[in-house]
């Protein structure tokens, strides 16, 4: 049988939760207004464009104001694997404070974030002794999916805790198919549609799974704009989601809005054509 390339796993996996866009449009919302809707959630979804310091500095400033108001939170990031958690807590028993010591030692080496954009989130978390986990699955555990299913990761008792032990949704299937065909430039090698849609769902029922124990003090999840859309994302994945989940959008300005409750608009930034000279099976940069 042949075996899936996994620098395609891994690139689309990425793909799947960077291109994504967001809901219905609401005027601009400032980091104090947006800060106040966080009342009374159990359930706090900011997303992020990977790369725009803009949209990060906005979510920061919104998180922040409400931190200071009184409100502790629980804070989970994509950016850590769940296999981190325990350097995580480690760095803080020895550094309590130190998040630039955080990062480095819950990294794991992995490059493909960069980590002066999420240093402040961590730094917050230190200052107010917030509970801070990682709430990501790895890439590693990603590709085992794609090739081989859910089984390959989890134990059955662990895929029903997760709600992964049916099919997936028709309204996800359809969505996720579209996202990740946009973000190869229509050229999505169809034999790994079915593993690639089971990664991106075990990745959004994890993060679920995540912010679940802090539902009743308030857990706001950081990760990329797909991830906290309502209508594919994680809050698929969360009980009673309707009204106990507030998911904000954090996108530019040439992009579509779907999916989210609140949009908050960041100028776009200078990029190469992604589709430039796409074949197929190559993702866009």
């Amino acid at each position: 049988m042949m075996r899936t390339p996994l620098y395609l796993i891994a690139i689309a996996a990425v793909a799947l939760a960077a291109g994504c866009a967001s809901t219905t449009a609401t005027p601009p919302a400032t980091p104090e207004a947006i800060s106040q809707k966080f009342a009374g959630k159990s359930y706090v979804l900011l997303g992020e464009v990977h790369d725009s310091a803009a949209a990060q500095q906005q979510r920061l400033q919104a998180l922040t104001r409400a931190v200071e108001a009184g409100w502790r939170p629980a804070i989970a990031m994509e950016q850590f694997d769940r296999e981190r958690q325990a350097d995580i807590d480690r760095a803080r028993r020895e550094r309590p404070h130190d998040a630039g010591y955080l990062i480095e030692q819950a990294a794991g080496g992995k490059s493909g974030w960069d980590w002066a954009l999420y240093q402040p989130v961590v730094a917050l978390a230190l200052q107010y002794d917030l509970p801070l986990r990682a709430a990501n699955l790895s890439r590693a555990d990603a590709a085992r999916i794609v090739r081989g299913g859910y089984g390959d990761v989890f134990a059955s008792d662990q895929q029903a805790a997760l709600g992964l032990d049916g099919a997936l949704p028709a309204d996800i299937v359809t969505a996720q198919t579209a996202v990740l065909d946009a973000g190869h430039c229509g050229h999505f090698p169809q034999a790994m549609l079915p593993g690639m849609l089971n990664a991106q769902a075990a990745r959004d029922a994890v993060m679920a799974q995540t912010l679940r124990p802090y539902a009743s003090r308030g857990a706001v999840l950081i990760a990329g704009n797909g991830h906290v859309r309502r209508d594919i994302g994680v809050p698929r994945w969360l009980p009673d989601s309707s009204a106990r989940v507030l998911s904000v959008g954090y996108i530019e300005t040439d992009s579509p809005d779907k999916g989210f409750d609140v949009v908050v608009r960041v100028p776009a930034k200078d990029r190469e054509d992604p589709c430039k000279g796409a074949v197929m099976g190559k993702p866009m940069k």
